[in-house]
């Protein structure tokens, strides 16, 4: 046959052919021996390889199945590279991405125990400072003779104004000694009225309380001495239809009986009380009988309101008689 002729006998081309043949041959021998082992995958939708050799007259053409063998090799996933090189190719790439991770996965851990190492050092920073400064403060504080404190009280009275014990026949006296804790009596005693304020044309002047027929003057202060002129309006409260508490008091008994009816007010009843220049409606609210030492009927509030006080029952003024009223409205004298 012609394949067992001498090399020598053949032409470049029949070589070529030759040469051609044998590597096919060869190729598809591995691959069915791969194919075997499980290890080649056919890809669906590929023509399969030409069985016919290639034309004499095209000898550096390839075809297209060994095109196709040839770009599987080269890539690195055909049948003529074994896995091992395959390994051994992409190892390299590997241990370079490996150390990569490593060595942003170290600066990320370095990163982190800086940053704790910062805020602890913060942290011990702001407590040593914290316990110096209190160390001062208390050193400061046992160096200074600091005087003691004392409450100021928001009413300067401990019994409400207007009290007094009345016995037949004999003129009232100011202090109802019986009607007053004992303990009481010394800060009863000892209490001086604040001064009487300038005069001005916003002072209560005049209080007209319809439903009982009371018309009567405004005196400042409320004092024994000031309540025998008529009612008394306590010194430091506020001014007629301004926020606060207009602090009104007078006697039921003596001086003219003025609050001698306040008992008979009822929720709604008008209380006039002007000034100079303008007249001031409040309206009843609310009526109590309280202790004398209920100061804190006298209490400012944030609001215009006003209240009577005067004592009872009549003649026995043992408690005291409380009228609470809110302003209503106001007009021009």
């Amino acid at each position: 046959m012609r394949d067992k002729q001498s090399a020598d006998d053949l032409s470049v081309r029949e070589l070529k052919q030759l040469l051609y043949r044998k590597q096919r041959a060869e190729r598809r021998h591995r691959l069915q021996r791969l194919k075997a082992a499980g290890r080649v995958v056919e890809v669906a939708g590929l023509p399969a390889p030409n069985p016919k050799p290639p034309p004499f007259e095209r000898p550096n053409a390839i075809p297209t199945g060994a095109m196709r063998h040839y770009t599987l090799e080269l890539n690195g996933d055909g049948p003529d590279e074994p896995d091992a090189a395959l390994e051994h190719s992409r190892r390299p790439a590997i241990q370079w991405r490996w150390i990569l991770n490593k060595g942003l996965l170290l600066v990320e851990v370095v990163a982190i125990v800086g940053l704790a190492t910062v805020l602890l050092g913060l942290w011990d920073t702001q407590q040593e400072l914290n316990q110096e400064l209190a160390q001062v403060q208390r050193a400061e504080g046992q160096s200074l003779a600091l005087p003691t404190a004392t409450a100021t009280p928001v009413i300067d009275l401990v019994v409400l104004p207007s009290g007094h014990r009345y016995i037949e026949g004999r003129p009232p006296e100011p202090v109802e000694a019986g009607n007053i804790p004992a303990h009481l009596l010394p800060a009863v005693n000892a209490y001086v009225p604040p001064p009487i304020p300038t005069p001005g044309p916003e002072q209560a002047r005049l209080v007209e309380i319809p439903a009982i027929g009371v018309y009567s003057p405004i005196v400042q202060g409320d004092d024994w001495e000031q309540l025998k002129k008529g009612v008394g309006q306590h010194v430091g409260s506020a001014l007629p239809g301004q926020n606060g508490n207009v602090v009104l008091s007078a006697h039921n008994d003596v001086f003219g009986e003025i609050f001698r009816h306040l008992e008979k007010l009822a929720v709604g009843d008008e209380i006039i009380v002007s000034t100079d220049r303008h007249a001031y409606t409040y309206v009843v609210r609310d009526i109590d009988v309280v202790e004398p030492t209920d100061v804190q009927v006298m209490a400012p509030t944030d609001y215009p309101s006003a209240t009577l006080i005067s004592c009872y029952p009549y003649r026995i003024n043992t408690h005291r008689i409380v009228v609470f009223a809110d302003l209503a409205d106001e007009t021009t004298r």
